[in-house]
Parts: C-alpha cells; sequence; structure tokens
C-alpha cells in the first residue's frame, strides 16, 4: 500500500527532524525562509495508520509568466531510501501531490552515500599522473544498496543530472563531498588523524598568536568582506549579504545554536571566517572565507581546528567540509582546496547526486534551455 503525502506543518516537520540523528539543513523547515525566491512547503508520508513516516522540504520556483512550478527538494527528502517499493509507496505519491500543486518537473537530491575514498587514496589519484578523475579511481569502500537505489530511479523515469562543469560540482548541490568521521573518536584520535602539515601549522596558528572566536550577526560584515575577497580569488560569484543575514535569523529562530560563525584574528586583523551548521549529529563547515594577507600565520588551520573541537563536544558523528572537486588535474584552481581537505585526515565522500523527473515535458526542455542561456 502506497502512503499518503500531505502538507505538514512546521512544528510537524521540525519534530521528525530533531527525531533523526542526521538530516541535511536543508531539509529543516528553516531553509524555506532562506530561500524568498521560492514558495516553501513541508509535506510528510503517512502510512495507513496515520504515523507520520518520512518528511521534505519542498521548495517551488515559479515559471516566469505561468504559475507553474519546479519542485526541488535539496539532499532529500527524508524517506526510506533502502525500501524495495521505493518507487511505488514513496516517490510516486510525492509526485502526485507535487503535480496537484502545479509542478511541472520534480528535482531532489538522495542522501544516499555510493562510494568512499580514504585520505590516502585521494592523495594516490592526486599523484597519478593517469588519474584524471575522482570518481575513476579505485574507492577504498562501496555502500551497500546504493546501486539498486540508482536502478530502480531510472527504471521509474528518473534522469540523474550530471556531476556538471569541469570542476565536478553539480548545478545544484555537490555530489562529491569530503568528511571527518567522529563517532566513537577522542578529539585526541582526531588529532592524530592530520597529516604533519595540518598539525604544523595549527602549532604556528597558536605560537602567532591567532586567536579564534566565536561572532554573532554583527560580525557578519567582517566575514562578508572576506568572503568577497575569496570569491574574487576562487572565481564564484558570491551570494549578497543579505542571504547570510537571513541564514542566522531564520536558522537560529529554529534552533538556537544551528548556525555558528568563527573569525580568526590576528594583531587586531579578521584573517579568516567560517559559517558552521548543525542537525543532529551532523555538523557542517559551510562558508568560508580568508584573505590572502599573513597566510603565514595560518588562520585557516587554526579556525577548522577550532570548529572541530566545538564540533565534538556538541557530539558530531561527522564533521562534513562540503563540497569537493571531482577533476585532480593539476590545472584546476579547485585542487588545491581538495588538498587542504585531504589533511583533515577523513574521506571523500560520492552521493548518490540530484535526479530530475519531468512532469510535463515541454516545459521540462524549455525550462533546461532557460537555465542553459543564463
Amino acid at each position: 500500500m502506497s502512503l499518503r503525502v500531505q502538507s505538514l506543518t512546521r512544528d510537524e516537520h521540525l519534530a521528525f527532524v530533531a527525531a533523526r540523528p542526521s538530516a541535511s539543513h536543508m531539509q529543516t523547515p528553516a531553509w524555506g525562509e532562506v530561500k524568498p525566491d521560492w514558495r516553501a512547503e513541508s509535506v510528510g508520508w503517512f502510512d495507513e495508520r496515520g504515523v507520520l513516516a518520512g518528511a521534505g522540504l519542498v521548495l517551488l520556483r515559479p515559471l516566469p509568466k505561468l504559475r507553474r512550478y519546479l519542485a526541488y527538494l535539496p539532499e532529500g527528502p527524508l524517506v526510506d531510501w533502502s525500501a524495495p517499493d521505493l518507487v511505488e509507496r514513496w516517490l510516486k505519491p510525492m509526485l502526485a501531490h507535487l503535480r496537484a500543486r502545479g509542478a511541472f518537473s520534480v528535482k531532489m537530491g538522495p542522501p544516499v552515500v555510493v562510494r568512499r575514498w580514504s585520505a590516502d587514496a585521494v592523495k594516490a589519484a592526486v599523484a597519478d599522473p593517469d588519474a584524471h578523475r575522482l570518481r575513476d579511481a579505485e574507492p577504498t569502500s562501496y555502500a551497500p544498496g546504493a546501486a539498486e537505489v540508482a536502478d530502480r530511479l531510472r527504471r521509474a523515469g528518473w534522469r540523474q543530472s550530471e556531476p556538471g562543469g569541469e570542476d565536478g560540482f553539480a548545478a545544484g548541490q555537490p555530489r562529491y563531498v569530503f568528511q571527518v568521521p567522529f563517532a566513537g573518536r577522542s578529539l585526541e584520535e582526531i588529532h592524530g588523524g592530520l597529516n604533519q602539515q595540518w598539525r604544523r601549522n595549527i602549532k604556528k596558528a597558536e605560537k602567532a598568536g591567532v586567536k579564534v572566536v566565536r561572532g554573532g550577526p554583527e560580525d557578519l560584515p567582517a566575514f562578508y568582506t572576506l568572503y568577497t575577497e575569496t570569491a574574487a580569488r576562487d572565481r564564484f560569484i558570491p551570494r549578497p549579504l543579505s542571504y547570510f543575514e537571513r541564514m542566522w535569523t531564520a536558522l537560529n529562530a529554529e534552533h538556537p545554536d544551528r548556525m555558528r560563525l568563527y573569525l580568526a584574528h590576528h594583531d587586531g586583523d579578521v584573517l579568516a571566517a567560517a559559517t558552521m551548521l548543525t542537525v543532529g549529529e551532523h555538523v557542517w563547515y559551510s562558508y568560508g572565507a580568508s584573505t590572502a594577507r599573513r597566510r603565514e600565520v595560518q588562520p585557516n588551520n587554526a579556525m577548522q581546528w577550532r570548529m572541530m573541537c566545538d564540533a565534538h563536544e556538541l557530539g558530531a558523528a561527522v564533521y562534513d567540509l562540503r563540497g569537493i572537486t571531482d577533476t585532480l588535474e593539476d590545472a584546476n584552481h579547485l585542487l588545491g582546496l581538495l588538498r587542504f581537505k585531504v589533511g583533515t585526515g577523513g574521506e571523500a565522500v560520492e552521493y548518490l547526486g540530484e535526479w530530475d523527473f519531468p512532469l510535463n515535458r515541454p516545459l521540462h526542455k524549455a525550462f533546461e534551455l532557460y537555465m542553459a542561456r543564463r
């Protein structure tokens, strides 16, 4: 029997998320307030007894001049992805509900891990002149069942988005991320897992007098100044300051410690800053920013280590450094960021990526062409 999908109240959705050990911050009710250009709806899957069995945040983006929407569930929904009747019981009622809402296409990002590469495996791939992409390197482990989920989706008419671009980042959320497992590990063990350069840099920052402090909303402009400098240096389009102000207000109104801001000071100057997000036992290093000034005092390593210490104190099972490039070419400007993250001793993780289901094929195709021209 298929599940019944209907709108959830904010409190119902939040209670469902709070009862889980891990959920993406993009699947919390507050995330809809961060995205004012989208209309947000919390949806729930109810079984025959009326028990809430799954939940998701749907972002609805209107087509220009039409009351038709792209429905997007970033890094979600929170359902039983291992269910053998995934398509019939879980996804078909979701599609029917979203079609009734005026959706012409549905995009989702199943939180399903496919493969993992240890730090040593990533380093070996980077050093191998014949390895051009991480996806081509031998993984350390495969997640059971992921290939079966992908096969079920394909047979049901879902289409997988390509990783996209020369750097391997998807157009939506990153398919490849870097995570440091914390579960069952002491802080000393996590510190011991850092590579020698990281440990040396943390000590160097301490000797140089770098101080890492937690900031408040009044410090967001200081973060933003560094963020725009980082955007120019790393060649990406920065979000406006108002985006981070909305994040702070919405996420911390939902949970008082959902979003934190850290700043690395040296001689009265802010050299690096970063945001940290927490949902259950999952902690993310979300946005980072730094200046090219005084890099020799290693503010970034000092800041990351403080964030990792605080995440461990919060009871994190995983510290997530978010997206990494899939491209291992020396010419790629994001390879330095990958090397920085590999120094934490964690692991590269590939997720199932994002998947599309066109409910109205002509409108879906027209939207794809519109987005390609932007």
